[in-house]
């Protein structure tokens, strides 16, 4: 095989991973199953949204979120900056046959506690306890997301926002990993970068 062939066979056998990589994290929440909600999730997102106080004043927000992770794992980072205030959520889940357990925090209003919930298709509903008690909505569908938190027992009573994916972090599974280890022994395989 001549040096131009194997440089040939080496992109599209990278090609091939990538896309049955691609093809195994769906986008679409509406078709994702409860066992690989937290993959759609994967990545950065954008937007905004606003945050109601105590007293009844609302603000608006500008949003970034970061989930990392995947399978059974999920790591939240929703950052929000107003005008006067910030917000910092961040949480750590499980997920178990639909069960969702972890922790969660936030940092401006100093309040953690625990969280339990479930996930269903394009759902991550969570009730939240600690020095705090309310719940919080993950609704998702292909690139959007929003995400409803309300409290009780600080300042802090409410946020809602609305985000858009900016890029996706790709999950690739044990068994997918292990394929593709087998394929590189028989194919030549090189290392790549991917950016969505």
């Amino acid at each position: 095989m001549t040096s131009t062939t194997r440089c040939a066979h080496t992109r599209l056998s990278a090609a091939v991973a990538m896309t049955v990589a691609l093809m195994l994290v769906s986008t679409d929440g509406a078709k994702a199953d409860t066992s690989n909600s937290f993959n759609v999730l994967l990545g950065s997102w954008r937007g905004s949204g606003q945050m109601e106080l105590s007293e009844g004043k609302t603000e608006r927000l500008k949003c970034s979120a970061y989930y990392t992770g995947g399978g059974s794992l999920l790591g939240v980072a929703i950052r929000c900056q107003s005008e006067i205030s910030n917000i910092e959520f961040r949480s750590k889940l499980s997920q178990s046959g639909g069960r969702i357990t972890g922790t969660w925090e936030e940092r401006t209003y100093n309040a953690e506690g625990t969280a339990s919930g479930q996930v269903t298709n394009g759902n991550i509903n969570l009730a939240i306890s600690g020095g705090v008690t309310g719940s919080m909505l993950v609704s998702f569908r292909a690139s959007r997301q929003s995400v409803s938190i309300s409290t009780q027992g600080i300042a802090l009573k409410g946020v809602s926002i609305d985000l858009t994916l900016l890029t996706t972090f790709v999950f690739l599974s044990p068994k997918f990993l292990a394929t593709v280890s087998s394929l590189g022994q028989q194919l030549p395989v090189r290392r790549f970068a991917l950016s969505i």
